[in-house]
């Protein structure tokens, strides 16, 4: 009887040693905290943000390409580093965005705030979260990953409707400078990821 709980606790264990390591994984790639200054961006251009509607559609994107991955891009014909190239593209115009204070992703003229761009794609379930996501399911459970992914979706909606709260907190200069430097970050980022995968596609 010892020795099965004794099993049963070390099983359990192991189990969430592989659980806490594809959460982190998905955290770090995502990085909410680091977005909230895009979060608070995307508000501000369009006086609200969904927040069950983009955790939602973020879920959606990354369950899909769990469940079917490459084969689901082949569908349309893209291949993993034209999808990355895209999203840097997309990132390096809200970077832009951010520092020099013009949109260039204009709000919705019949007053339907957009923010499933670039909230859900590039940020929450972009090229980085999709492609990790894949390199997951080399060591993982399908299961096991999913796990994660709804833990992290579990965050991200509470950051969401906490966006408010925090913007109070950091107060409006605390925001315009974190918007710089995320604008700067972002930048960088795109940049990498353009210069990592643009040499796929012209090969």
């Amino acid at each position: 009887m010892h020795l099965y709980v004794l099993e049963y606790y070390l099983c359990s264990m192991e189990k969430f040693k592989i659980y806490l390591s594809i959460f982190l994984t998905l955290f770090a790639v995502i990085d909410i905290i680091g977005a909230l200054p895009l979060i608070i961006e995307v508000k501000r251009k369009n006086g609200s943000i969904n927040p069950a509607k983009i955790t939602l559609f973020s879920g959606t994107v990354m369950v899909l390409f769990l469940l079917l991955g490459e084969s689901l891009l082949n569908i349309f014909g893209i291949d993993v580093g034209s999808f990355a190239v895209a999203g840097s593209i997309v990132l390096f115009i809200i970077g832009l965005e951010m520092i020099l204070g013009h949109d260039f992703f204009k709000s919705d003229p019949h007053g339907q705030p957009s923010t499933i761009i670039p909230l859900v794609f590039p940020v929450f379930a972009g090229t980085g979260t999709l492609t990790t996501i894949l390199s997951l399911k080399a060591s993982f459970e399908g299961w096991d990953i999913l796990i994660g992914i709804l833990a992290n979706l579990v965050l991200i909606y509470i950051v969401l409707k906490s966006s408010k709260l925090i913007e109070r907190w950091l107060g409006q200069n605390g925001v315009a400078l974190m918007r710089k430097i995320f604008g700067i970050i972002l930048l960088s980022i795109a940049l990498k990821l353009f210069g990592s995968n643009i040499g796929k596609i012209l090969h």
